[in-house]
């Protein structure tokens, strides 16, 4: 099953926050078209992603959804650098077993 906004905010805590839910669904549309490229359709049937590509889909958006700016932040003593810059590791190991590379 795709990846939906209630999946992602529910994994982040926050399920009841309906604005999350709604930023967290474009972020996991976006993620998953990436994750799609990244691994050429593989892993899917159609635009559903198997279980383990859906898992780094979920945490992906999760780090777009909750800093969807992307740009660094100070807010008085509180600094924001994070959010989605690429895949992580973690996110690698897994997309990497499906990814056709080019001879």
């Amino acid at each position: 099953m795709a990846v939906s906004g209630q999946d992602v905010a529910d994994f982040l805590g926050q399920g009841d926050d309906t604005q999350l839910v709604a930023l967290a669904g474009q972020a996991a549309t976006v993620i998953t078209a990436m994750a799609m490229a990244y691994t050429r359709d593989q892993g899917f049937t159609g635009t559903e992603p198997n279980d383990q590509i859906a898992a780094v889909i979920t945490t992906a958006a999760a780090r777009l959804a909750v800093h969807p700016e992307q740009l660094a932040t100070d807010v008085g003593s509180v600094s924001v650098r994070g959010g989605f810059t690429g895949w992580t590791l973690a996110e690698l190991f897994v997309l990497n077993r499906y990814r056709k590379r080019a001879l």
